[in-house]
């Protein structure tokens, strides 16, 4: 089955896994395995900020952040498709008491016009406090879009002027800074605190980072334990982040090749009726009749493909290290045949 559900469905390489198995461990809550200080000092140097930690999911890690950056009853502004809001089972109202504050945006995007208008006055004791600002990068639900990184500065610009923390769900971020050849210290350095996924397009089959600095990561490993994400001999784990991190960076590129291949031959088909501009893995095709995605999809699977519905009448295909070039042909050949 050639996989495009998602990046996630990725495997270990060997070198990945005889990284792993080769990786000293210690006991991570003591914080004494070599293999996640590395991997976290390694992160927090590449992305030009003081301290790193290891999580187990992308999840963890940004309902960890929201968790440090906000007090119960407090708002958090986001797009109203973020994952953070759609995707992480009520984990902002579950896990911090928040709100959360819905912004309409752009394929996932907002912009700092829309911000502006619903920060919260705190002497009007009707609304929440407005305590932390959430952006994704690249957006999911957006296909795979990429910030402007203008729109971010002025964004950070902005959160700087009315005291408000700014975080970034940076799940599929080593997509966005391949395509858009920003320095990766200067755009770190408009975050107070960064999630980054690893077993997404980067292959490792477990793990996140949250970056930040020393004093919001020191709360965060806090949170992280009340979390239950304590965790001990987790280098074995680690050390398939660390070879990602590494290695599997500059090779995004392919997958992004890839993607545009297939957006390219859905947009020769008169059954389709857009495609969502491909920024970077991830193909959003939209058909002109919703009611035929279902039946649409059970064709790819009997041909040995598996994309997955992503609303009424879209079909998602991402691209990943586990699929190659032939993959794609045999793809294209087969969504040529569909009549």
């Amino acid at each position: 089955m050639i996989d495009f559900r998602s990046d996630t469905v990725t495997k270990p390489s060997e070198a990945m896994r005889d990284a792993m198995l080769s990786a000293p461990v210690g006991d991570d809550v003591f914080a004494e395995d070599p293999t996640i200080n590395e991997l976290q000092e390694y992160a927090a140097d590449l992305f030009g900020m003081e301290a790193a930690l290891y999580c187990s999911s992308g999840t963890q890690t940004n309902q960890i952040a929201i968790n440090v950056h906000v007090t119960p009853g407090g708002e958090v502004i986001t797009h109203k498709e973020s994952h953070v809001y759609k995707y992480e089972g009520g984990g902002i109202a579950r896990n911090s008491g928040a709100s959360v504050r819905l912004l309409e945006g752009n394929r996932g995007r907002i912009s700092v016009h829309q911000i502006a208008q619903w920060i919260n006055n705190p002497d009007d004791v009707h609304y929440p406090l407005t305590q932390l600002i959430s952006l994704e990068d690249t957006s999911n639900r957006g296909g795979g879009a990429i910030y402007d990184f203008n729109e971010i500065k002025k964004i950070r610009k902005f959160c700087l002027e009315q005291g408000l923390p700014l975080h970034l769900d940076g799940a599929r971020l080593m997509n966005a800074m391949v395509e858009n050849g920003i320095d990766i210290k200067e755009y770190a350095s408009q975050f107070d605190s960064i999630s980054l996924c690893l077993s997404k397009g980067l292959g490792a089959p477990v793990g996140s980072l949250l970056i930040g600095s020393k004093d919001f990561i020191k709360k965060s490993h806090r949170v992280r334990k009340v979390f239950g994400g304590g965790m001990r001999q987790a280098g074995i784990i680690a050390a398939g982040g660390l070879y990602a991190l590494k290695n599997n960076v500059e090779r995004l590129r392919e997958d992004h090749e890839n993607a545009r291949a297939l957006e390219a031959a859905f947009n020769e088909m008169d059954w389709v009726d857009s495609v969502m501009g491909v920024e970077t893995n991830i193909v959003v095709v939209l058909l002109k009749d919703a009611d035929a995605r279902d039946a649409i999809i059970s064709k790819f699977h009997e041909a040995g493909m598996a994309p997955m519905a992503f609303g009424p009448g879209m079909i998602r295909f991402v691209t990943h290290l586990d699929i190659s070039k032939s993959d794609i042909d045999k793809t294209i050949s087969f969504i040529r045949s569909l009549k």
